[in-house]
């Protein structure tokens, strides 16, 4: 996995800075074409998940080409997720058929897509049970070594204060939405007192960003693309990236962000433009 820097998780797996998100990426054709495309930009971890519905296409996209890049299975490293509509007594089934899906023998990284529940308000009482529920079957399946690590997916501080308590594997991982204007600086801080690495979504905020004025004035100023703007501010926090595309000319320019660096300054103009907004989802009103 040496195309791109790793971070090193707390189960002492290393994994790459730099992802290609899937999410609406569909059929066999897209998803054959993006992976086909990333490898060859030196892309080594890609992140689905059962919403996304592409696991069985990732899977045999990953077959296929693997060994046309001359890689294995070890080269990579997949992230998978478990939806909401398994949260709780069916984690155990939803799990399995991500494993099944994708079938690469093992998934490197599979988290709690949602602290909710499908189906239930976010106020409802049940959604802390359920979700120690299907942490609880995470675990079972991360001792048998079908999940190399274990983490979450828009969890907020107090759902990850609560998810510590009660473990028994701490979670390697926190991905959720992070961007110049959604700094997350208390839920980074949590991670941080934890050993969790806190990982990006939605980098560009839903493509909003790219025609902020000083995004622009940045990228302007260092000869750069304004996505790569964005996602070179993540990376130089440390913190990985998951670009999502299936145009292979932007695959490649997103991957173009470890040979540059941005200035003290301009790191510091693209950090005042934070104001809590979300593009994505807000999990903060789920009990």
């Amino acid at each position: 996995m040496s195309s791109t820097p790793s971070v090193l998780l707390n189960t002492g797996l290393p994994m790459p800075l730099l992802g290609l998100g899937t999410y609406k990426l569909v059929g066999h054709e897209e998803v054959y074409g993006a992976v086909d495309a990333a490898l060859v930009a030196g892309y080594r971890a890609f992140d689905s998940a059962a919403v996304y519905r592409n696991e069985a296409e990732l899977g045999r996209a990953l077959k296929e080409l693997l060994p046309k890049h001359g890689l294995t299975r070890e080269d990579v490293f997949i992230t998978s997720k478990l939806g909401p509509k398994d949260q709780g007594e069916k984690a155990m089934e939803g799990a399995l058929h991500s494993l099944s899906q994708l079938d690469l023998g093992y998934i490197d990284l599979y988290l709690i897509h949602w602290p909710g529940t499908q189906g239930l308000g976010v106020t409802d009482q049940r959604n802390p049970g359920n979700r120690a529920q299907s942490w609880a079957t995470l675990e079972e399946l991360h001792a048998q070594g079908k999940l190399k690590a274990i983490g979450v997916s828009n969890y907020t501080p107090a759902h990850m204060r609560e998810l510590m308590q009660s473990c028994k594997v701490p979670p390697a991982l926190l991905q959720v939405e992070f961007h110049p204007k959604l700094c997350q600086t208390e839920l980074r801080k949590v991670c941080k007192e934890y050993g969790v690495c806190f990982q990006a979504y939605s980098s560009l905020g839903k493509g909003e960003l790219l025609t902020d004025p000083v995004v622009l004035e940045v990228a302007k100023n260092c000869d750069r693309t304004p996505g790569q703007v964005l996602l070179r501010w993540a990376v130089q926090q440390d913190v990985p990236v998951l670009p999502k595309s299936s145009n292979p000319d932007r695959i490649q320019d997103n991957a173009r962000l470890f040979d540059f660096t941005l200035s003290d300054a301009d790191m510091d103009r693209l950090s005042a433009l934070d104001c809590g907004q979300n593009y994505c989802w807000d999990s903060s009103e789920v009990a």
